[in-house]
């Protein structure tokens, strides 16, 4: 479902990495298994909106997210599978983050093989850099991010109405759908593909399931479609730190084929990561996940078939509060241009440790209790502050 989080919405970085070790040895020799097809792997939706699922780094079993924005695999420096004797420093990457652009530091480690479902790399290596649990909008971090590398000479197929993906050799259609053009670009190395918007051909936009949002735009490209729409302001968190971007709901776009209606977007302030690599923007897992995916970039093409939140509407934030989970209570993250809550003086940084006299407990992101700052325009809702202060918050309806 294409929605807005009761939370921040969070992004992976969609890096281009500089690694220096020659291509042979970076991205090993990938194999199919002949029963490719029926080696389905699982994934759950993170709260930030990315799949993330297990697989098998040199014997041993890691989490990951699938992360077609990142050119080169990357391990978490605190994953125990990273074998500090082995890791070489090996420069910087552009990255999301820093308020807007930003660069984090990257190390090289060699690997002797990567199995996902029927997919096995042989040899090759994964970049290593610091991979915070905040980046899945969740208290845990993930080992991986699944990149370019490992997937890009594959058709990959992703179910997101049954929570899971496959890998099949590139030119197979095991499904119908709408059409659209997907390529790997020479010099950023992701996945990439182009989207129409109130007539505006806004290319190349990078094809990114590791972005939990749905679309994001440069500010360039949101001045040249010189839209009316209401705005307000959002928070993402990339590897390079936070972002502060401007927020819209778009009544319509086109991607290929596929209409798309009601579509959340983000534009980045001037100078963000888009404009730092070259890109019109992003098109992430938060548009994607309403549809079955084929992504298949040797054959020159994606497809897509609407599935049964194809055409939900995103969920707006009534609240104007984006908040992330810290144990037993929600820390304020950003308060949204023109909201209630920006009119009642709210600041980054307030802890709230109950909703409605109710304690914020453990489960909080996937429970109803988190649907608060979503809720119907005149709700009055009750925030108890952990400092034993109480607010009231009137919803409404600001963009």
């Amino acid at each position: 479902m294409r929605c807005f989080l009761p939370f921040a919405a969070l992004l992976i970085a969609a890096a281009p990495l500089p690694l220096r070790p020659d291509t042979a040895d970076r991205e090993g020799t990938v194999a199919l298994a002949a029963d490719t097809e029926a080696r389905w792997v699982t994934f759950d939706l993170t709260p930030g909106n990315q799949m993330r699922f297990t697989l098998t780094l040199d014997g041993r079993p890691v989490t990951a997210i699938l992360d077609t924005g990142v050119s080169y695999s990357v391990l978490a420096r605190q994953s125990a599978a990273v074998d500090p004797a082995r890791v070489v420093a090996n420069g910087q990457a552009t990255a999301i983050g820093g308020g807007g652009n930003g660069t984090v530091a990257i190390g090289w480690q060699p690997t002797r093989q990567l199995a996902i479902g029927g997919l096995t790399r042989t040899g090759g290596g994964v970049t290593v850099a610091d991979l915070p649990a905040l980046a899945t909008g969740s208290a845990r971090a993930v080992d991986m991010l699944v990149g370019r590398d490992v997937t890009g000479g594959q058709a990959l197929d992703v179910d997101y109405a049954n929570r899971r993906f496959r890998l099949l050799p590139s030119g197979r259609l095991p499904f119908v759908g709408a059409l659209a053009p997907l390529s790997i670009s020479a010099n950023r190395r992701v996945y990439e593909s182009a989207i129409t918007i109130g007539g505006k051909r806004l290319s190349p936009m990078i094809v990114d399931t590791g972005d939990g949002s749905a679309l994001t735009l440069s500010e360039a490209s949101w001045r040249q479609l010189a839209t009316a729409v209401p705005t307000t302001t959002t928070i993402s968190f990339g590897l390079a730190g936070e972002t502060v971007s401007t927020l819209a709901i778009l009544p319509s776009a086109t991607l290929g084929q596929q209409a798309i209606r009601n579509v959340e977007t983000r534009v980045e302030p001037r100078g963000g990561f888009s404009q730092a690599v070259g890109v019109a923007g992003r098109i992430g897992s938060g548009l994607l996940q309403g549809y079955r995916v084929l992504l298949d970039p040797t054959a020159g093409r994606m497809v897509l078939k609407p599935g049964p939140d194809a055409d939900a509407l995103p969920l707006r934030s009534t609240s104007g509060l984006l908040v992330g989970v810290q144990g037993d209570r929600l820390k304020v993250l950003h308060v949204m241009r023109g909201g209630p809550a920006a009119a009642t003086n709210w600041r980054t940084g307030d802890l709230i440790c109950r909703i409605d006299d109710q304690p914020v407990g453990k489960d909080y992101p996937s429970s109803p209790l988190a649907k608060w700052s979503i809720g119907a325009p005149g709700t009055v809702v009750r925030l108890g502050l952990c400092d034993g202060t109480v607010r009231s918050l009137t919803l409404a309806q600001f963009y």
